[in-house]
C-alpha cells in the first residue's frame, strides 16, 4: 500500500453531509485512494460491515463492505439493477450509535459498480450480503435505515449490557 491509512471521524445525525445525494466518482485518483483505504480503516476500527463515504464527511459514491470471512470489497458508484423479495432485518447504523430498528430488505439483489482500479463489475449479494449493499447504497442516496422504519415501536434504543439477557 506504501501510504499510512487514517481513521475517519464517522458522521452522526444530524449531520446535513448524511442527508446529501452524494457525488458520482468520474476521476479515481490518488486521494480518491486515500480516502478508500481510510474508509477499509476505520470500519474495521468501528467493528463495521460497511461504511459509505458520505459517513466520514466526503459526499462521493464510494462504499466498501467487509463479510466476515471475506475480503472487502470497493464499490465505486454502485447501482441496484435487481432485487428480489422481502424479508424483515434489524439494522444499525455507525451514523447512528445507540439504536437498532427493523426494516423490510430485499433477499438478494444484483448491484453494478467499479472497483478500486475503475474495472466495471456486477456482484450478487443475498441475505446479510444483499442487507449491506442496500445500508450503503441507501448512504450515498441520502437516505439512513431509520428512514426505513414503519413507526416508532420498530426503532429502539439499546441498553448497555449489564449481564441480563437480550433477545
Amino acid at each position: 500500500m506504501g501510504c499510512k491509512m487514517a481513521v475517519r471521524g464517522i458522521r452522526v445525525l444530524p449531520d446535513p453531509v448524511l442527508r446529501q445525494k452524494a457525488k458520482k466518482v468520474t476521476i479515481i485518483d490518488r486521494s480518491v485512494q486515500r480516502l478508500i483505504d481510510d474508509m477499509i480503516e476505520t470500519m474495521r476500527a468501528a467493528s463495521g460491515v460497511g461504511l459509505a463515504a458520505p459517513q466520514v464527511g466526503t459526499p462521493l459514491r464510494i462504499a466498501v463492505i467487509e463479510m466476515p470471512g471475506s475480503e472487502v470489497m470497493v464499490l465505486i458508484n454502485p447501482e441496484i439493477v435487481k432485487r428480489q423479495g422481502e424479508r424483515l432485518v434489524q439494522e444499525g447504523c455507525l451514523s447512528i450509535p445507540g439504536y437498532q430498528g427493523e426494516i423490510k430488505r430485499s433477499v438478494w439483489i444484483k448491484v453494478k459498480a467499479q472497483d478500486r482500479q475503475g474495472r466495471n463489475i456486477r456482484l450478487k449479494g443475498e441475505e446479510l450480503l444483499a442487507q449491506a449493499l442496500e445500508h450503503e447504497i441507501d448512504h450515498i442516496n441520502g437516505v439512513l435505515y431509520v428512514d426505513r422504519v414503519e413507526g416508532p415501536d420498530k426503532l429502539w434504543k439499546l441498553v448497555p449490557e449489564s449481564g441480563q439477557e437480550g433477545l
